[in-house]
């Protein structure tokens, strides 16, 4: 168990994304502290780690607000003896499939603003903590448009590249103290609750569109739930013990755009 004895706090954890990484680290042998704005999103996934034997904890923390982000952390510390590994999943509330050009200026803000906020609250109070244990893992998590320009997108594209820059320049910071700062970044999980939700809606538009998503990756093939969870684990582990200040790339190859440069070669032996 390669996160035995490690204390990780979550935020945003629902029945998704935020759900699936916070059951790998408490598999991996992590103790969990999962919070979301609504409790019970978070005590579902804490019940079913418990019941499968894990060490889990729920708690209602607004990540925009500094005092409770602040709070929540030292309590963790307090009780936990350590704070290990901090990773931020809140929603964003981006607006897309609309042209920026007829975007109203709040809708293309709001994500910028609320992934900033959001990334220096946690980010911080858990490098303070972190930097006086010399130790310590802030993760943070984007998807392709950080890596290439996406259309339709609005807000969204520019505020993975914001949380994409802001690991560097906190790694650079923190590193002194043994404070390790990575970013992940993945193309979108067709297991997860968005894709789940527009394939419920069914139809040849939401299917076309999921297989251009696909036919636009390197390896044919999105990332789920469970590859995005496993890379949480290793950077989160000493394994990954001298990577800091990066984005880790998981999207199986989307951010090349390598339908936007060449088509598809059929290899056929010879």
């Amino acid at each position: 168990m390669i996160l035995k004895n490690k204390n990780a706090v979550l935020y945003g954890v629902g029945d998704s994304l935020g759900g699936a990484v916070a059951k790998a680290l408490a598999a991996a042998g992590a103790r969990v502290f999962l919070t979301a704005r609504r409790l019970e999103n978070a005590r579902k996934i804490a019940d079913g780690i418990l019941a499968a034997g894990g060490r889990a904890e729920a708690d209602a923390v607004d990540a925009l607000d500094a005092q409770a982000v602040n709070h929540h952390a030292d309590q963790v510390a307090a009780m936990a003896g350590t704070l290990d590994i901090s990773f931020n999943l809140i929603n964003l509330q981006d607006r897309q499939g609309t042209p920026l050009v007829d975007m109203s200026a709040d809708d293309f803000v709001r994500p910028v603003r609320i992934a900033m906020l959001t990334q220096f609250l946690t980010a911080t109070a858990a490098g303070r903590i972190m930097s006086r244990q010399r130790a310590g893992v802030v993760l943070s998590l984007t998807a392709t448009p950080g890596g290439i320009g996406y259309p339709m997108v609005g807000g969204f594209g520019p505020a993975c590249c914001a949380i994409e820059a802001f690991p560097k320049n906190l790694a650079a910071e923190l590193g002194p103290q043994g404070v390790r700062v990575v970013n992940i970044r993945s193309a979108g999980s067709p297991d997860s609750r968005p894709f789940r939700e527009a394939a419920a809606q069914g139809g040849q538009e939401v299917a076309a569109f999921f297989a251009r998503l696909k036919d636009d990756t390197m390896l044919k093939e999105m990332p789920l739930m469970e590859d995005i969870a496993n890379a949480a684990v290793f950077l989160a582990s000493d394994l990954a013990g001298k990577i800091t200040g990066v984005t880790l790339d998981v999207t199986a190859g989307t951010t090349s755009a390598l339908n936007y440069k060449v088509p598809t070669i059929a290899f056929v032996n010879r």
